[in-house]
């Protein structure tokens, strides 16, 4: 497995690591986080609020299938999760008594001792980030959490926290379709030695292909809310894929392998998370590892798909906020 290393603090994790948001709390999750660990992925996303039919209000339990899973070969993972998104409203916390708190409890979810890379979720408009950070470093010292790290923040938040304690990763959408951290997230992780863990990285699954109407998407799909989703927005996007699958066919692999290969070659602190429940999707993910792009193929790709060519906002109106 290829290695990469995230941030300047000493953390190396494999090139690709797996987001288990949408896992079900059945075996053949277990069956995938085995899995891609046999295969030689460390690197494992979950948070305190993921589970089991979270677009319905029901929030938690995904830590509980992670540590499951990971039980008994703790020290081969890297498990990252978060906190800061409160339900059943979704609003942003990050107060430092409530960081206490959420440490302790993602901790007795996962039957660990000490999280390896703990995210805040959503930056709190209410708590000065310094604060956050403050009571997040505190638990560094404490031996609770390795590393820290900031989820969906801006560039001058990212700073401002960087100055009260390192941070080891950003997290934040990037794919072929969502590239805004281009504009100033990225310069700012470069210029700080902060590593970058892309979510979504296959366009919430519309990169892979696999999705040609809205009906393919099963009635209780948390995406059929998004606007990426819907209506001519959709039938914009799909052109696109469409695109994307030609060239992919061309150099011999899938647009989901083009993809992430595509992320890979944005910069060596990079490393997607691609989420899938299935253990072939993993298989398949793990062979963009070997996909070359040359310059003129990646300004091809530009071409293709050029910042900002998404139709529609990334998330609905009641999520945005």
């Amino acid at each position: 497995m290829i290695q990469r290393k995230l941030g300047s603090l000493g953390l190396e994790v494999s090139a690709l690591g797996l987001g288990t948001m949408m896992m079900p709390d059945n075996e053949e999750s277990v069956h995938t986080i085995h899995g891609a660990l046999d295969l030689g992925v460390t690197l494992f996303d979950t948070a305190d609020i993921y589970g089991d039919g979270f677009m319905e209000g029901k929030f938690g339990g995904n830590e509980r299938i992670v540590g499951r899973a990971l039980k008994g070969r703790r020290d081969k993972a890297v498990i990252a999760t978060k906190f800061g998104i409160v339900s059943p409203d979704l609003k942003a916390h990050g107060h430092p008594a409530y960081v206490k708190k959420s440490v302790d409890a993602s901790l007795l979810q996962l039957g660990i001792d000490y999280i390896d890379l703990y995210y805040q979720h959503r930056i709190d408009p209410n708590t000065p980030i310094e604060e956050t950070v403050g009571a997040m470093a505190e638990l560094v010292q404490e031996g609770k959490v390795r590393y820290i790290g900031l989820s969906e923040a801006t560039a001058d938040q990212i700073r401002r926290a960087h100055a009260v304690h390192p941070l080891t990763a950003v997290e934040t959408e990037y794919s072929l379709w969502s590239r805004e951290v281009e504009n100033e997230v990225l310069p700012v992780l470069h210029e700080l030695g902060i590593g970058f863990v892309p979510y979504s990285p296959l366009g919430r699954g519309f990169l892979t292909g696999q999705i040609r109407t809205f009906d393919d998407l099963p009635e209780n799909d948390y995406r059929r809310y998004f606007p990426r989703f819907q209506g001519d927005n959709f039938t914009k996007n799909l052109e696109v894929v469409a695109l994307i699958e030609q060239f992919a066919a061309r150099k011999g692999c899938t647009s989901s392998q083009l993809a992430l290969a595509w992320l890979l070659a944005q910069g060596e602190q990079i490393v997607p998370i691609p989420g899938t429940k299935r253990l072939d999707r993993v298989q398949e993910n793990l062979r963009s590892l070997y996909v070359t792009i040359s310059a003129e193929e990646l300004a091809e790709i530009e071409r293709i798909s050029p910042k900002g060519i998404a139709a529609g906002e990334r998330y609905p109106t009641f999520l945005q906020a």
